[in-house]
């Protein structure tokens, strides 16, 4: 693995995920890939989760990996990949719990009114969110306070010399700087703003 990313959904990690491509470090794994591929990835997720996880086969045909699930499992992967660079996207705790609570919490709240090929892959998430420290029933000061803890624990696990603290407003600079490569002569990759999460989400793109 190249490139981990250790910060959570509404961090910029799709943004993060273009660009790693972009970069030449990919093909980088995020939850869109586990949504195009439910049959074969949530039973290998759900082992992960109950203890069991198979790096090799959740990985296979990818060199980086950003968003959940794997923001869950940053402990575990840092000790699994001793040499990879890890990316903590980041942003205030104030954004990211409006961001947050206006999508991926509302829709941990409809599995029971998800499509049924979907409701698997939503629990999945639902309890490897929860898992992360985002059990349903925060309300917005304690998903603030869970975020806040989440990024500090990653900050005291990863060593600083394998972390960049990174807010995908910062462009391309500080991330081609720790990656080691040319910055790109064209614009930043930015998307997956609420409307497009819910458009990805139910299938519309």
């Amino acid at each position: 693995m190249h490139v981990i990313g250790a910060g959570v959904g509404r961090t910029g990690t799709y943004s993060l995920k273009l660009a790693i491509n972009r970069l030449g470090c990919g093909p980088c794994h995020h939850m869109e890939e586990v949504l195009h591929n439910m049959p074969v990835h949530v039973p290998l997720w759900q082992a992960a989760l109950a203890g069991r996880p198979d790096w090799k086969k959740i990985y296979a045909g990818y060199a980086s990996a950003v968003d959940w699930p794997t923001a869950r499992f940053f402990r575990e992967l840092n000790a699994a990949y001793p040499t990879a660079k890890f990316v903590l996207t980041h942003r205030s705790p104030e954004s990211w719990a409006a961001s947050f609570g206006g999508t991926i919490y509302e829709l941990m709240t409809q599995i029971d009114q998800a499509p049924p090929e979907q409701r698997e892959w939503l629990q999945m998430a639902t309890d490897v969110i929860a898992a992360t420290g985002f059990p349903l029933g925060l309300d917005r000061a304690a998903l603030e306070k869970a975020f806040t803890a989440h990024c500090e624990a990653v900050k005291a696990t990863i060593p600083p010399d394998r972390l960049l603290v990174y807010e995908i407003k910062q462009g391309w600079g500080p991330l081609c700087e720790y990656l080691g490569v040319p910055v790109p002569d064209e614009p930043f990759p930015r998307t997956n703003h609420r409307e497009e999460f819910w458009d990805r989400v139910t299938g519309k793109i």
